[in-house]
């Protein structure tokens, strides 16, 4: 399945089975950053490197959760990498 078709069935039933696959159970933190991503990806058609999700994280969601200990704890195998897979959108990265 490509990317187009990913973005396009992309649901939260979707988003729980690649979870699953990825030993990740969804929690309220997850999503938080999963659909924060998907915001991200439609606004701007980018996906965002680590530092600058890391920007818009604490301007949207706060202080608290705008660092990388926090990110690893929710995605241990790559913040950018299990996010993007989780959130249907393609595992690239932009550097602006």
């Amino acid at each position: 399945m490509n990317n187009n078709n990913t973005q396009q069935k992309w649901n939260t039933k979707y988003a729980l089975k690649i979870a699953k696959k990825e030993n990740i159970i969804m929690t309220e933190n997850h999503w938080e950053i999963i659909y924060l991503i998907r915001k991200i990806y439609f606004k701007y058609n980018i996906n965002p490197t680590n530092r600058i999700l890391l920007k818009i994280i604490k301007k949207e969601i706060g202080n608290n959760k705008s660092n990388n200990l926090y990110l690893l704890s929710l995605f241990p195998h790559g913040i950018i990498k299990q996010a993007n897979k989780i959130a249907g959108l393609p595992t690239s990265t932009i550097c602006l």
